[in-house]
């Protein structure tokens, strides 16, 4: 990691603040099962309700963040997650619920399209993707030891949701506006539409599969392995702090195994984790499956993200991609629901599995086309304002040091 006086903060926290309400989906979707008169696919739908709308954001701003200005929309889409998670948090009615989770997941998924934007143009967007993080996975972790000992309701997790986007408000007088010096290549017409849009198309699978077992995976230590609260609550948290090591350590491999072979091999894993934990029927099991996932999916993820800014360095691929994954990860909850429901648990870690290795192949296509086209402008100079022809714009800032999920 480089120094602090280089690393932009600002961006770190305001990623972490639109990251961090998929990463809370388990607890929130059980305590609304649990706190509200819904059912388990109920919740789930309201679960999917909140990142479908979080995806809608990223697909409507990801040409617009630069002309409005990174400032302004990061403070909006604050704004709305405070509104909406915190009046959720605060009313039992389900309407209001409803209505609260969809306009909180619009300003989560208006923060995440600002800080995609922005790492894009950053020179290294995997060391930045990696501290946010990093920071959401130490954020999620504490609010998942945190909650089981604030009593019964649904109101918790969404309130820890809207206060840490408040707490992430100040921050955004820090933020820089680089591409506004730039605006005019912002318009042009997205470069390496082949590899862009076979990424995007495969994201919303890959999410889909994680966040569906990801939606469920309170139920199933509380049903299937017959957990209590407080221990799944436990297990999660060791698991986040297993995706922190995991994030750690794909920060300090940065470049050196390239992006094909840990979006490709960290894939496969992934798969088999999810079928480990979707089958388990007691505690060292479900640590297990859960641990291994919660450690692999951040490094993956993190390379996915470095791979779409790659492609075009004023962000819009890695917000396309983004939206396009929030897309399944809005899917997920409700796909886990049903999938458990007529299945059972372990025949859908099988589907799912499955699906992510048949996802995987596409992916790491993309990868590695995307590194041998960067190889031959590795030594190119590394700022040239004179406009030139639109493919080599994100050729020549190919982010050979970035590998790169809500």
């Amino acid at each position: 990691m480089s120094s602090p006086r280089t690393t932009p903060w600002p961006l770190v926290a305001l990623f972490a603040a639109g990251y961090l309400a998929p990463y809370l989906l388990p607890t929130v979707v059980g305590r609304l099962d649990a706190g509200l008169p819904l059912t388990a696919t109920e919740a789930g739908a309201v679960g999917s309700a909140l990142l479908l709308s979080s995806a809608t954001a990223g697909f409507l701003l990801a040409s617009r963040v630069e002309r409005t200005g990174a400032r302004a929309l990061a403070r909006a889409g604050l704004a709305l997650a405070v509104l909406g998670y915190g009046g959720a948090a605060l009313t039992g009615a389900v309407p209001a619920v409803v209505a609260g989770a969809v306009l909180g997941g619009f300003g989560s998924g208006t923060v995440t399209a600002v800080a995609a934007t922005a790492i894009a143009a950053q020179r290294d967007p995997h060391r930045v993707t990696t501290l946010g993080l990093l920071a959401v996975s130490g954020l999620a972790g504490a609010v998942y030891l945190t909650v089981p000992h604030l009593g019964a309701g649904h109101g918790q997790p969404l309130a820890a949701i809207a206060l840490a986007a408040l707490a992430v408000w100040p921050l955004t007088g820090r933020l820089s506006a680089p591409a506004a010096a730039r605006g005019h290549l912002a318009r042009g017409p997205l470069p390496h539409r082949r590899s862009g849009l076979l990424l995007a198309a495969a994201m919303p699978c890959w999410s889909l599969a994680q966040n569906a077992l990801w939606g469920v995976s309170g139920r199933i230590g509380l049903v299937q392995a017959h957990l209590t609260e407080v221990t799944v609550g436990a297990v999660f948290a060791v698991a986040l702090g297993a995706g922190l090591l995991g994030v750690v350590g794909a920060g300090a491999l940065g470049p050196r195994l390239g992006r094909a072979l840990p979006i490709g091999a960290g894939t496969a894993l992934i798969a088999v984790c999810i079928a480990l934990s979707a089958s388990a029927r007691d505690l060292p099991t479900f640590a297990a499956g859960e641990i291994a996932w919660n450690a692999l999916y951040p490094v993956v993820l993190s390379y996915l993200i470095g791979l779409a800014a790659s492609l075009d360095p004023r962000g819009r691929w890695a917000v396309l991609a983004g939206s396009a994954g929030s897309l399944g990860t809005a899917a997920g909850p409700l796909a886990g629901s049903l999938l458990s429901a007529r299945a059972g648990f372990p025949v859908m870690g099988e589907v799912l599995a499955v699906g992510l290795l048949l996802v995987a192949a596409p992916m790491t296509a993309v990868a590695l086309r995307a590194t041998r086209r960067s190889l031959p402008v590795a030594a190119t100079v590394e700022v040239v304002e004179v406009p030139v022809d639109t493919a080599a714009v994100p050729a020549r800032r190919a982010y050979d040091t970035a590998s790169p999920n809500s």
